[in-house]
């Protein structure tokens, strides 16, 4: 006699559930986002790569990227601030790759983990710069858009 086994194997994903009842997958949000933004540090980024990574964000978006950005209250030019920077520093790199190490996801709260390797020249210095980080950002998610970064480094 056969006994017939049934598996079932689900995965979970964490959703925001937005006022229109519509649901936010954390999960796909977060990957979308790192990708987005390894976009903007390729050394042939563009602006349109800096304005799909914007997309994501929030106008008054808060952000915090130690020991350069200590502040991470939101302001209402936030986004506007975020792209004149980036548009600074676009083009700067020579070579750039980033890894990801993990998406952690709960409570409107998205943990990516990732290491970089960038190499290129200074905007300002004209000097060539090389860095290498373990990087862990925390972004804070607001009605499907990400509304503060927090990113650390070592």
């Amino acid at each position: 006699m056969f006994k017939w086994i049934t598996l079932s194997i689900s995965f979970f994903f964490s959703t925001v559930v937005l006022g229109n009842d519509s649901e936010v997958n954390l999960d796909l949000l977060g990957k979308n986002y790192f990708d987005l933004w390894i976009a903007t540090q390729a050394p042939n980024a563009s602006p349109k790569d800096i304005d799909n990574y914007l997309n994501l964000l929030v106008k008054n978006i808060g952000h915090q990227h130690l020991p350069y950005d200590t502040d991470d209250s939101r302001e209402p030019e936030g986004k506007k601030n975020m792209k004149k920077g980036m548009l600074y520093y676009l083009g700067g790199h020579t070579e750039h790759s980033a890894t990801l190490t993990s998406i952690t996801t709960g409570y409107n709260v998205i943990v990516i983990k990732y290491d970089t390797i960038s190499k290129g020249v200074h905007p300002q210095t004209k000097k060539e710069v090389h860095f290498s980080y373990d990087t862990t950002e925390v972004l804070e998610i607001e009605n499907g858009k990400v509304s503060v970064i927090r990113k650390y480094s070592e």
